[in-house]
């Protein structure tokens, strides 16, 4: 780790010294950001990654599932379980497991923002606030109507893709925030 060293300077012109300079045991050193920035890299770069390998395998999952649902015939003959069925199971196994995973998403998201400094950015709670209504439509709505369609209910497919759809909507928006971040200083 690479070390700063402080201390104090002599002023030009008639005043010598603003304050004096401290005997050389008492100079402080001071450890530089790197190590900081290395960790704040990491913690991006797990975040980014949770979201691509667990949100999205979720997004694509719930979007197949009321057109596997239709297919299948799921609701009109309860117990049916062809290829079709069974290819609606995955999804739906697919989307809880994930749901499960993407928890890290918001997790590594606050560790970033509070290394970052920037948890208070108006960009990071509305994000926040995106996700946490993401998360409420996966596990409130879009979740228990796939189940209920895998155990024989007659209705809701399209009602559940539209859920899947709001669901879907949420997440590209948190990540245009991510991206694009309002008010940043990175000039993007």
């Amino acid at each position: 780790m690479e070390r700063v060293t402080y201390a104090t300077v002599e002023a030009p012109g008639p005043v010598r010294s603003v304050i004096p300079a401290p005997p050389a045991a008492a100079i402080v050193t001071v450890p530089t950001l790197k190590a900081h920035a290395s960790v704040t890299k990491i913690l991006l770069i797990v975040h980014v990654l949770a979201a691509v390998l667990a949100v999205g395998p979720v997004a694509v999952a719930a979007s197949m599932f009321p057109v596997a649902v239709r297919r299948a015939g799921a609701g009109l003959a309860p117990g049916r379980d062809g290829p079709a069925m069974a290819g609606a199971r995955l999804l739906h196994r697919v989307c809880r497991v994930y749901a499960v995973a993407g928890v890290a998403v918001p997790v590594f998201g606050l560790a970033t923002a509070g290394a970052m400094h920037v948890t208070g950015d108006t960009w990071v709670v509305v994000s926040i606030v995106l996700t946490a209504l993401a998360a409420a439509v996966l596990a409130l709505l879009v979740l228990p109507r796939q189940q209920a369609l895998l155990a024989g209910a007659t209705t809701g497919p399209a009602r559940l893709a539209m859920y899947t759809g709001l669901f879907n909507i949420l997440w590209a928006a948190v990540t245009v925030l991510m991206i694009v971040r309002p008010g940043s200083t990175t000039g993007a």
